[in-house]
């Protein structure tokens, strides 16, 4: 282990904090933590974390904090009550919420002389640490800058995406779109394998040749959704109609669930009806870009 190098301040230890309070540790970073359960610093605390008896003492001991905390409701529980305590101090929020609460938590601190530098951590806590990993950054460059060593303990690479606040939660939430449902889609393929007799190994090298494929449909399309070219030189989407109705009357047939092939073919069936049959079925973008009256 190295020499002790600046301290830092971690409020609130589940899985995520506990991993980068230990990559601290283990980078010979100080390191002052504080939860609303104080035994899960006990494993921390003999490997040499300070556990704060209150939040206003873990405030008060470092210039950097690390919030990791559910999201920004827990974030005003835990630090309202000691917010004298706030004045001087860099917030590095990883919470999870939306953009416009990163924005409103900003200048929330901001009126209590503190700054916040918004979070967005990629990976799970087995990631913590890693240098391939990566988190996204938004706030005062001059801060993130300034803290950036330390915030290269968390992941390795750190990627600071402008001064707005709510820039780092935006590319979270955008990560978090396409993680949850293309998960919940491997779900519903194990769930129809399953109705069938097959297990989930017997399909994982088909899902896993299938999920190879999507970065190359992602680029194929990127240039052309940009330039509002949704033609049916490639595809078309009365194709693609017919295609998710397949999907779906399989799944009836076998019994499973079906809310989210359902829902898939809900949204095609409403770009057939806004009169793009001839077009590419990317042109759903310009129906999912504005919600429904």
């Amino acid at each position: 282990m190295s020499s002790t190098k600046q301290s830092v301040t971690v409020i609130g230890l589940g899985p995520m904090g506990q991993a980068m309070v230990a990559a601290f540790l283990d980078r010979g970073y100080g390191v002052t933590v504080w939860n609303r359960t104080a035994s899960r610093a006990d494993a921390l605390v003999a490997r040499g974390a300070v556990l704060a008896p209150n939040v206003k003492e873990a405030l008060a001991s470092n210039e950097l904090v690390i919030l990791s905390l559910t999201d920004y409701d827990a974030m005003y529980a835990t630090l309202e009550p000691a917010s004298a305590a706030l004045a001087g101090r860099t917030l590095v929020n990883l919470s999870s919420d939306t953009p416009e609460r990163a924005r409103t938590a900003a200048r929330w601190a901001s009126e209590r002389g503190a700054v916040q530098l918004t979070g967005g951590v990629t990976v799970p806590p087995s990631g913590i640490g890693q240098a391939e990993s990566s988190t996204f950054y938004s706030g005062p460059r001059q801060v993130f800058d300034q803290h950036r060593p330390a915030l290269e303990v968390i992941t390795g690479r750190t990627d600071h995406r402008g001064e707005d606040p709510g820039l780092a939660a935006l590319m979270y939430q955008i990560g978090m779109v396409m993680f949850w449902t293309s998960m919940l889609s491997y779900w519903q393929a194990i769930a129809l394998a399953n109705a069938n007799g097959l297990t989930s190994a017997d399909i994982l090298p088909h899902a896993v040749e299938t999920a190879n494929s999507l970065p190359g449909f992602f680029s194929f399309y990127s240039e052309r959704i940009d330039a509002g070219r949704h033609m049916g030189d490639v595809d078309r989407l009365a194709m693609g109609m017919a295609s998710v109705e397949h999907v779906l009357h399989t799944n009836a047939d076998a019994g499973v669930d079906t809310a989210l092939p359902a829902a898939v073919a809900a949204l095609f069936r409403r770009g057939m009806d806004a009169d793009h049959a001839a077009d590419s079925f990317s042109s759903l973008v310009q129906l999912m870009t504005k919600a429904e009256a």
